[in-house]
């Protein structure tokens, strides 16, 4: 199973839109989760003791830990995110604070060092930018989860930017990066 993590608040989203290409050229079928409509919380310190105990007492019944099982049971991952003040937008993030669960998505061996429990065996990072992107606070970040902590070998960065300096042509920008996820060795 394929898992899209759609973190697209327009619906006519330049990112959404390249992402699709994706998920078309992996050809799988896929489960869409939007987090602008699963409106998922930060933690507090209510849920996060109450987490931290269900955890220590291995009890993963409880329907806190149902995203954190579904992004560990997927084959691939792709994440839509559009490129917003130098990073991704909050409720990914949030998302990641809530699926970091140790026990479903990762466990620590006995030196510290993280070990991933998760399936996937790729993770694609969707982006789209009105200027320049710079990779480090957002695909950077997802990468280093995904590699270092969640056990994911492979990642793969998609973006389309410039779509918005006066002169570029978005739409032929974002065709020109479309054109090239559906001609490319993706799968």
């Amino acid at each position: 199973m394929t898992l899209y993590i759609n973190c697209c608040v327009r619906r006519e989203s330049r990112t959404d839109r390249l992402a699709k290409a994706v998920l078309k050229k992996l050809g799988d079928e896929y489960t869409e989760l939007k987090l602008y409509d699963k409106k998922i919380s930060p933690l507090n310190s209510e849920t996060l003791n109450y987490r931290t105990s269900l955890i220590e007492n291995g009890d993963y019944g409880n329907k806190m830990f149902d995203l954190s099982k579904q992004f560990a049971a997927a084959d691939k991952i792709v994440i839509s995110a559009p490129y917003w003040d130098l990073s991704f937008p909050a409720p990914l993030k949030t998302y990641i604070e809530n699926i970091y669960v140790t026990g479903i998505v990762s466990e620590y061996g006995a030196n510290g060092s993280p070990i991933g429990l998760c399936k996937a065996k790729a993770l694609y990072y969707v982006t789209t930018a009105g200027g320049p992107y710079e990779p480090a606070y957002s695909y950077g970040y997802i990468e280093n989860l995904a590699k270092n902590f969640f056990g994911i070998p492979e990642t793969f960065l998609i973006k389309a930017e410039m779509l918005d300096i006066a002169g570029n042509d978005a739409e032929k920008i974002l065709g020109s990066a479309i054109k090239q996820v559906l001609e490319s060795e993706i799968k």
